[in-house]
């Protein structure tokens, strides 16, 4: 952007994730870049407008209570979402893709593997999968053992 642009934006926490680097950036597009702000939902934040000291000075009062809610809601929505998720674990629901079975010959290709005569490269090849797989498969295996 080039001085003197406009930039709209639909929020104001589109600006940042919490309430300095929202305060930060405003800072830098309407103060270093001279940049022009319109913020659509809240018509309050129009820099095109009163650019004397008065004007200027409500801007930054309600740029700062802004983004105080900005950052306050995002806290509030992570602190629900991880409420969730605690929650649903607690009711047995389990998050990510279902584990795969382990292939019919892994129990043979594991002791060839871990008694040194086949490379883990060799064994995730005859397993059908990939090495990091293996290595995790192998690791999970040895525990349940």
């Amino acid at each position: 952007m080039k001085k003197h642009d406009l930039l709209y934006i639909k929020s104001i926490d589109r600006l940042g994730r919490n309430y300095s680097e929202i305060l930060e950036q405003w800072r830098i597009l309407t103060k270093e870049k001279e940049i022009d702000i319109v913020v659509l939902d809240m018509p309050l934040l129009d820099t095109r407008r009163g650019k004397d000291l008065m004007g200027t000075f409500l801007s930054d009062i309600v740029l700062q209570v802004l983004s105080f809610v900005a950052e306050n809601e995002r806290t509030n929505i992570r602190q629900r979402q991880a409420e969730g998720i605690a929650a649903a674990k607690a009711r047995g629901v389990r998050f990510g893709r279902p584990p795969q079975p382990l292939p019919d010959n892994f129990h043979h290709i594991y002791n060839l593997w871990k008694t040194g005569k086949i490379t883990g490269t060799e064994a995730a090849r005859e397993c059908n999968m990939p090495l990091s797989s293996f290595r995790y498969k192998a690791g999970n295996y040895e525990q349940f053992k």
